[in-house]
């Protein structure tokens, strides 16, 4: 009859356990929108077995220069050393978490010396070893720990994010470099031309074939060039600089290659500087459907709702009774009031339950905070999955923007350089202006400058596009 009784008490409190659902695993079910990409067909037409988003940043950036200064940024920046910190922080919490399990062990001598009346002093000790340990019946402790793993997971994709942003800010820069220098080369050889058609223009005035209004209106062009000029290198110092900050070292110059010298992403492509840089027929976008799982911000989302399920968990065991079992062993001279020596052993075990009955409205508070923060959690995922989408649609139409401006700038480039050519043979034939030739020159100059910022742009894109699919973070 007493078994029968222990079998109806131990499926009551199963049942009451599965019922309550405490131990239950967090399993991620959250919907979210379908059709995250949007309108971009590019995207939604993505096929193929790899993403870009797979390849390591090293086999992204082929510029042997960049990984060396990416290397180095990794190494010393400090923000991505603080994430570190965090991660190694969140895994002391977790051990700390998982040593709950095990009792808690302190030794405690105590020593008293007494005396009643001038009579002897009694001189009594204890050398005991206190034992305590908490019985996790009702899953308080493992839900803690699980919560604590949680935020390990979190720390651990913030520093994957953390890695992924300056991997692409270093990236960007670095490519802005190279197109700056890409117009400071440009700059220089139109500061040269300007120049000598500016001592032309002279000779011809000095000479009455030409106006001084026409000298002073092609000087004021040159010295214009000569201001961008100064701009262009104090720009390239600024970006320098910023990535000196990155690289947590002092200002100092950026060792770099020729704008174009190297691919990308993409060891096939073959032409011009434009199509090895950024031409989007060499993007590997992967399956839509798996575009967006490398992205660490969202795995971090995914993990801080597994951290507030564990929380709620944790909220709910706090209404259920605690179990303590505590004891002690060890060594007294003391016993029952009787003072003997040597010491004889000492032993002692109790165990103790708590039945939380009124906490002042505290547990109730904390279950409904729990579970307010769990659904905000979900909503802010649902929103990183929505920004994530929004991240690849933009930056995919930014690339094919690029790509097509890139189109205009180089046909643009080839009707300048004939107009700016013809302009100034007419000219010196006496059969067109100075203005026309100001103009000429000018316009070539805005659309060579434009045509490599486009350059920049695109690069951009396709760096964007890398990080917003998740890549960078391996």
């Amino acid at each position: 009859m007493k078994r029968l009784s222990n079998i109806i008490v131990a499926a009551a409190v199963s049942l009451m356990l599965t019922g309550c659902g405490i131990y239950n695993k967090y399993v991620q079910n959250t919907p979210t929108p379908a059709d995250v990409f949007g309108n971009n067909q590019e995207v939604k037409q993505a096929t193929g077995d790899k993403s870009i988003a797979q390849m390591s940043w090293r086999e992204f950036f082929t510029d042997p220069q960049l990984q060396q200064l990416i290397e180095q940024v990794l190494a010393n920046n400090t923000d991505l050393n603080s994430a570190r910190i965090a991660v190694e922080k969140s895994e002391a919490s977790l051990k700390a978490a998982k040593m709950a399990y095990l009792p808690s062990l302190f030794f405690s001598p105590q020593g008293t010396i007494a005396s009643f009346d001038k009579s002897k002093a009694s001189k009594t000790y204890e050398l005991p070893l206190q034992l305590s340990m908490d019985i996790d019946l009702f899953g308080s402790i493992t839900n803690k720990k699980r919560a604590a793993k949680a935020v390990l997971l979190q720390r651990q994709m913030q520093q994957e994010a953390v890695q992924a942003n300056l991997i692409s800010v270093t990236a960007q820069q670095y490519f802005l470099l190279q197109v700056l220098d890409r117009q400071l080369e440009i700059l220089m050889m139109t500061d040269s031309l300007w120049n000598a058609s500016l001592e032309t223009e002279k000779a011809l005035w000095e000479n009455g074939k030409a106006y001084s209004t026409a000298v002073n209106q092609m000087e004021a062009s040159y010295l214009s060039v000569k201001t961008q000029i100064v701009d262009t290198r104090r720009h390239i110092r600024a970006v320098e600089n910023n990535i000196c900050q990155l690289l947590a070292s002092t200002p100092q110059h950026i060792n770099r290659q020729k704008w174009g010298t190297t691919t990308l992403h993409h060891a096939e492509a073959k032409g011009d500087a434009a199509e090895r840089m950024f031409d989007t027929k060499y993007l590997h976008l992967g399956v839509p459907a798996m575009m967006l799982e490398n992205r660490p911000d969202i795995r971090m989302a995914n993990h801080a709702m597994e951290e507030a399920f564990y929380n709620t968990q944790a909220a709910r065991s706090a209404f259920f009774p605690s179990i303590k079992l505590s004891g002690v062993v060890g060594w007294t001279n003391n016993a029952g009031g009787l003072i003997v020596d040597p010491g004889k052993l000492l032993l002692s075990a109790i165990g103790s339950l708590t039945q939380p009955i009124f906490a002042r409205g505290k547990l109730i508070a904390d279950k409904k905070i729990a579970k307010l923060t769990e659904e905000d959690m979900q909503k802010k995922y649902v929103q990183t999955v929505i920004n994530a989408g929004n991240q690849v649609n933009e930056a995919m139409a930014d690339c094919l923007a690029a790509r097509e401006k890139h189109l205009y700038y180089s046909r643009q480039l080839e009707v300048l350089k004939e107009a700016y050519t013809g302009t100034h043979e007419l000219m010196d034939n006496g059969k067109a202006s100075y203005l026309e030739v100001l103009k000429a020159q000018e316009s070539l100059l805005d659309a060579q400058l434009g045509q490599a910022m486009n350059m920049y742009d695109a690069a951009e894109a396709v760096i964007a596009l890398y990080i917003a699919l998740g890549g960078g973070s391996k």
